[in-house]
C-alpha cells in the first residue's frame, strides 16, 4: 500500500472494470519509487495467481490522465510486461496502477 493512499477516502471513485476502456491513463508512470515500482510487479504477479488459482478479487487502485484515484473490484487474470488483464479481457495499464489491496 502507498502510503499517501487512503483506501478509506471517500474522493476515491470505485468503477466497474467495464468503465476501464472508457478511461484515458498518463503516459507516465504514477510511480517515481523503484522500490514502490518492484513492490506493485510483485503484487501485479500476486493477483493473478490468486485470480487464476482461486479466482478471487481484489482491488485495484489507479490513476487516471486527470489525476484523480479510482477504485475498481475485480479478478486479474494476467501480468503482462506493460498491462493487466482483468476479467473480461479487459485491460489497465501497469503504470497507472498506485497499489493492490489483498483480502
Amino acid at each position: 500500500m502507498i502510503p499517501e493512499l487512503k483506501t478509506t477516502d471517500p474522493t476515491i471513485e470505485t468503477v466497474e472494470k467495464e468503465a476501464i476502456p472508457g478511461l484515458r491513463f498518463a503516459a507516465e508512470d504514477v510511480l517515481t519509487d523503484k522500490a514502490a515500482i518492484q513492490r506493485r510487479r510483485h503484487d501485479a504477479e500476486r493477483a493473478a495467481t490468486l485470480g487464476n488459482a482461486y479466482h478471487g478479487k481484489l482491488d485495484i487502485y489507479f490513476q487516471t490522465a486527470d489525476g484523480s484515484v479510482k477504485r475498481v473490484y475485480t479478478t486479474v487474470w494476467a501480468t503482462h510486461e506493460e498491462y493487466l488483464t482483468l476479467k473480461s479481457g479487459i485491460s489497465l495499464p501497469l503504470h497507472s496502477v498506485l497499489s493492490f489491496d489483498f483480502y
